[in-house]
């Protein structure tokens, strides 16, 4: 799909958006917008040309910037948000999307997004591909650039590819029907870390063009071929999988990520407040409050503690899946997941912060935080560790080295269940630091300073010594 995005200070209402449809000419038969979600134009072939999703009223500052890159001039927050698709299938579709945003912006003001994109012209089709509209219906053609039995292949070049609404509706569309998705993308594109983390399982893949090879894995390097109808890994002589030279060839990043990834557990109760976990790591490692949340990229509420918690009552018993962002001035990008258990009601939480070649991230906080989530928070579990990436937080098209264990922190529950005098005495140069009440304390194992490899040894020794699942 070709994208354009109209950031304006207004709200696109009704007369706005029918101004914006004319963009394909006086005679277009424009219908109503399906639940507010959708409305998309189509050939006389059934083919959807462009796709207009319902605006998206942005608070947090920086999400512009973030996903689209620092020259897009955004309007001060909040502003709205509102995407354009035109399919790759039909070469009117591209400038069809350009007008259609053009228009939305000559109307209301803002801008539009990639630069030169916006027109106020009036775009003509051809015979086959004559204009109608009408709501998107819940039964609407998957809007995709190819589909086969296997696939839904998407194609994509935006600076980052983020794990927006349209693209958890597709995902979630063709996981049900047991689909792969796979995005193809320039090797310039990056990804946002929500995506790379719902892209890291078969049969999903990012599929990367390379002038090189043809094509290749985006987040493991192995060469790829179209083979009866999706991207699978090529096979050599020898029956192995060759790996893109570009996929290798980069320069590791020297700017540094610290990830934090815990799991909490409370008792249910009508008084419960869901987030403060989070906002308490945030705090810990940032000296503040995530800036804003939301279930999509870009992220748009303000930060609320109270209104997360409503959305997952709403959504109980199903799990809830959320992402927080912090200022822009501190790279931070957090995935928390929502889920009642026999137990109670778990938090499972991943904080990824951006550190600079010349800052320094703040290891000697995590044994306090780890302190802080055992007395007030029920922690379960938590793991920390330290990698080369970039500060941005976006994943490149080539390797990157994987993150080395800091330390690992067991709960109280779990040390009673291990046993607490076994817990204190691995089979390794480990000293735990006892956390929360003398009488059941939970231990605190530290691994490193996140520069030495060899941690992932001490840690699956460690692992097998408490007969626990670190990555759970």
């Amino acid at each position: 799909m070709k994208d354009v995005i109209a950031l304006t200070p207004k709200m696109p209402d009704s007369w706005s958006v029918v101004a914006g449809l004319y963009a394909g000419g006086p005679d277009l038969d424009v219908g109503s917008v399906h639940d507010g979600a959708v409305v998309q134009l189509f050939g006389r072939d059934g083919r959807p040309l462009v796709s207009l999703e319902a605006p998206l009223l942005v608070h947090v500052p920086g999400e512009a910037e973030r996903l689209l890159g620092s020259g897009v001039s955004a309007p001060q927050v909040p502003y709205w948000w509102t995407e354009v698709r035109a399919s790759t299938a039909v070469p009117e579709a591209a400038p069809l999307a350009g007008s259609v945003a053009g228009r939305l912006t000559a109307l209301l003001g803002g801008t539009v997004w990639p630069p030169g994109a916006a027109t106020t012209d009036v775009v003509e089709t051809s015979a086959e591909g004559d204009v109608t509209a009408s709501a998107a219906s819940d039964d609407a053609q998957l809007a995709v650039d190819v589909l086969t039995d296997s696939t839904a292949v998407v194609l994509a070049d935006r600076p980052v590819v983020a794990l927006n609404a349209w693209l958890s509706e597709v995902l979630r569309t063709v996981t049900a029907g047991g689909l792969a998705l796979q995005i193809v993308t320039p090797p310039h594109v990056r990804l946002s870390l929500p995506l790379r983390a719902a892209l890291a399982g078969a049969p999903n893949r990012w599929v990367v063009q390379d002038p090189g090879c043809g094509y290749y894995d985006g987040l493991s390097g192995a060469v790829l071929r179209w083979q009866n109808g999706t991207f699978a890994p090529a096979r050599d002589e020898a029956g192995e999988t060759p790996v893109a030279e570009a996929f290798t060839g980069a320069a590791l990043a020297e700017e540094r990520q610290l990830v934090v990834a815990y799991r909490v557990l409370h008792e249910p109760s009508d008084s419960l407040v869901l987030g403060r976990a989070l906002e308490a790591a945030w705090t810990a490692l940032t000296g503040a409050a995530p800036a804003g949340w939301g279930t999509a990229e870009p992220i748009n509420l303000r930060w609320s503690t109270s209104q997360l918690t409503d959305l997952a009552r709403e959504r109980s018993p199903e799990p809830t899946h959320l992402l927080a962002v912090g200022d822009p001035g501190r790279p931070a990008l957090a995935t928390h997941r929502i889920t009642r258990t026999e137990n109670g009601v778990a938090e499972d939480i991943t904080l990824t912060l951006g550190y600079g070649e010349d800052e320094t991230p703040p290891l000697d906080a995590v044994e306090p935080l780890a302190r802080a989530l055992v007395t007030e928070h029920g922690l379960v579990s938590m793991l920390a560790s330290l990698r080369r990436g970039r500060r941005d937080l976006t994943v490149p098209a080539h390797f990157e080295a994987p993150p080395i264990p800091l330390s690992f922190t067991l709960g109280a529950t779990d040390v009673r269940s291990v046993g607490l005098d076994h817990a204190r005495r691995p089979p390794l140069d480990l000293r735990p630091v006892p956390l929360g009440p003398e009488a059941a304390p939970a231990l605190h194992y530290a691994l490193g300073d996140g520069t030495d490899a060899q941690a992932w040894t001490v840690l699956q020794q460690l692992a097998a010594h408490l007969k626990v699942d670190p990555a759970s």
